[in-house]
């Protein structure tokens, strides 16, 4: 009875309390609170650093030492980087000059089976004949040369001639081109093949003409003029020192005397000779009878139809006769290509349009003109009188 009443009593009792928190005084508005120092001039701040102490002109040296060492390397860097720039490009553009030395012709297809390997050259002789040992002809001989797989030449002649040195020159390389190759050479002769160009022609294992060729002019000419009158009239008076008395006698500054003029005649003698000696050993119908092409070498130019009359030519054909004619002599049969050679041009010249290859008339031709030499020419280039 009274353990009931106890748990009933001690039921009702209420927890304890904690005791009450008294409330937090807080300053009145607008009420600062002191530092923790008074005394200090600015906020207490315990982590603040002192600022570093001045090194004065040691700093100065070392920063500037490191600034200039790092400079120099970097200089240095670049001196070595050009140097080496430099001779990448050096050996590359002597690469390429190499490469275009080797090769400074094209090769442009004309007809034929492009998959074929055996080939037909049409090898160009146009303008003006001069002397150049590393012209756009001689580069047209050194490739057939090099290339095995050229089989015959087609020997385009489109020219009035030229000098007798450069006339002279081309058929020596032309005839060296046949021996070493051992291929047939069929000629083609365009509007003009004449003097000089029907020199040059004797290269060939036959010759064609087209109907309208004008060939002949089988002789030899110096074109000198004589100025003397016009000197005297505006006053120039010419007065060479020489070592012997017939040094002058090309001037076109005094007339020309009677003993000048023998000399300079067997000088064209002497070349005319050796025009119809080359004419004989080229033509085997003049070979026996050299009286016919006596009557024939006065430098009368003719026609196609007379030259086939003459024995100058062996018959009248067009350009791709004389290709299918090359191609019978080379015994290709139907599957071959023919080739033509093109100048390989740089950039600026392809640009400007600076190299003539076929150009009769240039700067450097008419200087060559001018110059007292021997010519094999057919007259109406060179202006001449009796």
């Amino acid at each position: 009875m009274s353990e009931n009443t106890s748990s009933e009593h001690t039921s009702n009792v209420p927890p304890p309390q904690p005791p009450p928190v008294p409330p937090r005084s807080y300053p009145p508005a607008g009420h600062r609170v002191p530092p923790p120092y008074p005394s200090a001039p600015y906020p207490y701040q315990p982590h603040r650093q002192s600022p570093p102490q001045s090194t004065g002109c040691a700093r100065f040296f070392i920063s500037g030492s490191i600034v200039l060492a790092i400079l120099g390397m970097v200089g240095v860097g670049l001196l070595l980087g050009i140097f080496f720039l430099y001779a990448i490009a050096n050996k590359a553009f002597e690469q390429i000059a190499l490469e275009q030395q080797e090769r400074t012709v094209t090769e442009k297809f004309v007809a034929g089976n492009r998959d074929a390997d055996d080939k037909i050259a049409i090898l160009t002789i146009a303008g003006m004949i001069t002397t150049e040992e590393d012209g756009f002809i001689v580069k047209q001989i050194r490739q057939v040369i090099s290339d095995t797989d050229v089989k015959a030449v087609v020997l385009r002649v489109e020219s009035p001639g030229g000098t007798m040195a450069g006339s002279d020159y081309y058929l020596h390389l032309l005839k060296k081109m046949k021996s070493k190759r051992k291929i047939p050479v069929v000629v083609s002769m365009g509007s003009i093949a004449a003097s000089g160009g029907y020199y040059i022609s004797m290269a060939g294992n036959e010759i064609y003409a087209e109907p309208s060729t004008i060939t002949g002019s089988i002789g030899v000419i110096a074109s000198l003029f004589n100025a003397a009158e016009l000197l005297k009239k505006i006053g120039v008076e010419s007065t060479p020192i020489t070592s012997g008395p017939y040094k002058t006698m090309a001037s076109f500054a005094k007339p020309m005397t009677d003993e000048e003029r023998a000399l300079w005649q067997c000088l064209i003698d002497d070349s005319f000779d050796r025009f119809k000696k080359i004419i004989r050993e080229g033509r085997e119908v003049f070979a026996n009878n050299p009286e016919a092409l006596d009557k024939l070498a006065t430098g009368q130019i003719y026609s196609a139809n007379e030259a086939v009359a003459h024995k100058l030519v062996d018959t009248i054909g067009f350009l791709d006769d004389a290709i299918d004619r090359a191609g019978e002599l080379a015994d290709l049969g139907n599957y071959y290509k023919v080739i033509r050679y093109k100048p390989k041009l740089s950039v600026m010249e392809a640009l400007l349009e600076s190299r003539a290859p076929n150009e009769l008339w240039s700067g450097k031709t008419l200087s060559k003109v001018t110059t007292p030499q021997i010519y094999l020419l057919c007259p109406y280039v060179v202006p001449v009188h009796e």
